[in-house]
């Protein structure tokens, strides 16, 4: 087994050192037309982030177990040396490339995502506001390990992942340098990625790179201030209907729809999905002859 460090663990400092000079700055320099800071909004999103490595753990031994039994089964291995491990960051990029976007279009995969996505704030600590029901992320990255990846790789890979985003959430920073801007994920990108606006949704789903985006048509550029939140906003703070509010509202779309297509279309199409509605019965051309006759 690779002996791979926590980097998650080891960046907590950083996290927290970074957070207090944004904290800081938005204090000495406001901007009035940033979102900022809100201190129940902030609590909410650490809440949701502590929360989410708890149940993280919880849903780490039944993916571990199954990785490890692919693992097992493919007779291909992907030795982790030095060269070999920016090959496989790079390819866990590109599959969490697909597990982002899926999430964004699939309702019952959106349940989980919406909670990064319901704070009205963009700040540090919006990073960190993490959903509880990561169970649904697994199947995307099974690929990796069939092909020889070992399920500790990925996960170091998957959590380096996770680290570069953090400093992405801020809008103390406008823009990088042009050269960046085209091959990373940058606080820009990931501001549009946040929005509410019809032109910004769904769009900039890359983690480390956003050449993904740009290869596979999702890119928009920044370019009106964007708004956070959701299109509907859930207006609380309780981190358990923060957890669960989307998962709610299936099973109550589930129970109202009038047949199994409505009911299968509630789950497995896009959050905003509805059921076209029924034909209205036209009136003979006849009749309405006879009625004006008369």
């Amino acid at each position: 087994m690779p002996n791979l460090p926590d980097v998650v663990l080891w960046s907590i400092p950083a996290f927290v050192l970074l957070t207090v000079v944004e904290v800081i700055s938005v204090r000495l320099h406001p901007d009035e037309d940033a979102a900022g800071y809100e201190t129940k909004d902030a609590a909410t999103s650490v809440g949701m982030g502590l929360g989410s490595l708890v149940f993280d753990f919880v849903w780490k031994i039944p993916i571990v177990a199954l990785y490890t039994a692919i693992y097992e089964l493919t007779p291909l291995r992907v030795p982790v040396l030095w060269w070999t491990l920016p090959l496989m960051l790079l390819a866990q990029d590109f599959f969490y490339y697909w597990s982002h976007r899926g999430h964004h279009v699939i309702r019952v995969l959106w349940a989980c995502h919406v909670v990064h996505h319901s704070s009205e704030k963009f700040n540090l600590t919006t990073a960190l506001r993490q959903p509880w029901t990561t169970l649904t992320v697994w199947p995307f990255y099974v690929p990796l390990i069939a092909l020889g990846v070992h399920p500790a790789a990925l996960a170091f890979c998957s959590s380096a992942n996770l680290v570069y985003q953090f400093w992405i959430h801020t809008e103390r920073i406008d823009r990088m340098p042009r050269w960046f801007e085209f091959v990373f994920n940058t606080p820009s990108h990931h501001r549009v990625h946040h929005a509410s606006q019809g032109g910004y949704l769904d769009r900039n789903f890359g983690g480390i790179l956003i050449v993904w985006d740009r290869l596979f048509g999702s890119f928009v550029p920044e370019v009106d201030r964007p708004v956070y939140g959701l299109t509907k906003n859930i207006n609380t703070f309780n981190p358990i209907k923060v957890a669960t509010h989307e998962y709610v509202a299936i099973v109550k779309d589930v129970k109202a729809a009038s047949s199994w297509r409505e009911r299968t279309g509630r789950v497995f199409r896009g959050p905003g999905w509805q059921p076209a509605p029924a034909p209205t019965p036209s009136t003979p051309a006849n009749t309405v002859g006879e009625t004006t006759a008369a």
